[in-house]
């Protein structure tokens, strides 16, 4: 579901999604809107524009989130530096993308989103907390927890910023969907934070979003 102000924006995703073959738009709307045709289509993704005159995208976010099954949610924005986009990924926000997303990239990350993965642009994200001074020294003891990650832990957290889901994480360092399920558990409570947005936040600001995540050969192998 497609949730924005203006009509071209709904329209233009709608025809770019439509034409993926496992993507269907169930529903597009304006804000006031929103949480009605989400109980209605109960959609499995819904992009929502952050900043709309009828009602705001962080107000719909928390609607949605009540819902008794609540879609995943990822922000639409303008702004790569929007202030309120670090409040909604804190609300439980899914990730974020700028509307000028390349069209052929568009269904990717909503098919990222679906598998439970994280959405955010290095670039966006970047400007994100440095729209935002003072959440680098009111983060910083959250920051320092991913020092006391393990290795295993680090690697993964790394490819949970990378927007990967638990089983492409699994394909990538060999390892079950379950077996990551446990790791990312173990990584949200060692860090403190409620889910893998929050988690790949602290990683992007311990520089460790682009991290080598290739397989190291143990030692004697």
């Amino acid at each position: 579901m497609v949730v924005d102000d203006e009509a071209l924006v709904r329209s233009g995703f709608r025809l770019i999604l439509n034409a993926a073959n496992d993507i269907e738009v169930v529903a597009t709307t304006v804000g006031a809107g929103a949480v009605d045709a989400a109980r209605r289509e109960t959609p499995d993704v819904v992009l929502l524009d952050i900043r709309m005159p009828d009602v705001d995208g962080l107000t719909v976010l928390g609607r949605l989130r009540s819902l008794q099954e609540p879609p995943i949610v990822a922000m639409l924005t303008t702004f790569d530096a929007d202030e309120y986009v670090l409040t909604a990924l804190r609300s439980g926000a899914a990730g974020f993308l700028l509307k000028d997303t390349e069209p052929d990239q568009l269904a990717q990350l909503v098919r990222t989103l679906a598998a439970g993965g994280v959405v955010m642009s290095p670039k966006a994200s970047r400007a994100v907390w440095q729209s935002h001074p003072g959440a680098a020294a009111a983060d910083e003891e959250e920051v320092g927890r991913v020092g006391r990650l393990s290795d295993r832990e680090s690697e993964v957290l790394v490819l949970v910023a990378q927007g990967l889901s638990n089983a492409e994480i699994g394909g990538r360092i060999h390892l079950s969907a379950g077996t990551v399920k446990d790791h990312v558990s173990a990584i949200l409570t060692k860090l403190r934070v409620t889910g893998r947005v929050q988690a790949a936040l602290l990683a992007q600001r311990a520089g460790l979003r682009d991290a080598d995540t290739r397989r190291r050969p143990e030692p004697g192998r």
